[in-house]
Order: structure tokens, then sequence, then C-alpha cells
């Protein structure tokens, strides 16, 4: 699908420096930038991991929280 993007005179004197200095064009970089916003947005229809397969900490989640439970025994 074609379409039109307009960007602000700063933004695409920034795409346009971007793309000659990776040697790509503008549309690919776009195209990477659209695909990465969705990626990050997607919602799922189902949960990834069952009530089951989880555990609580009983609260907020913090760096030391992470390494006790990655070094927990199975």
């Amino acid at each position: 699908m074609a379409w039109t993007m307009r960007l602000p005179d700063g933004e695409e004197h920034a795409l346009n420096a971007q793309a000659e200095a990776e040697g790509r064009s503008k549309h690919e970089i776009t195209r990477d930038a659209v695909r990465a916003y969705l990626l990050r947005h997607r919602r799922w229809d189902t949960p990834l991991l069952t009530d089951e397969e989880t555990f609580d900490l009983g609260g907020p989640i913090g760096k030391d929280d992470i390494h006790d439970a990655m070094n927990k025994s199975a």
C-alpha cells in the first residue's frame, strides 16, 4: 500500500541524513519503524503463560527479587 507521510522540516532532514548514513532508503527506515511500533503495541488474544506457569512475588518486583527468583532451584 502506498501513502504519503508529511514530516516537519527538521524531522525530514534528520531522516534524510540517517538514511544516507546507513545507505538505506527513507522508505526502509520508516517501514522498520512502523513494524517495531506495531510489535511493541501488539495485543495477544490469549496469555503467553497460564497462572500455573507463573508465581507471585507478592508486590512490586525489584532487581534483587529478580536475582533471587532466577537463582531459586526448581
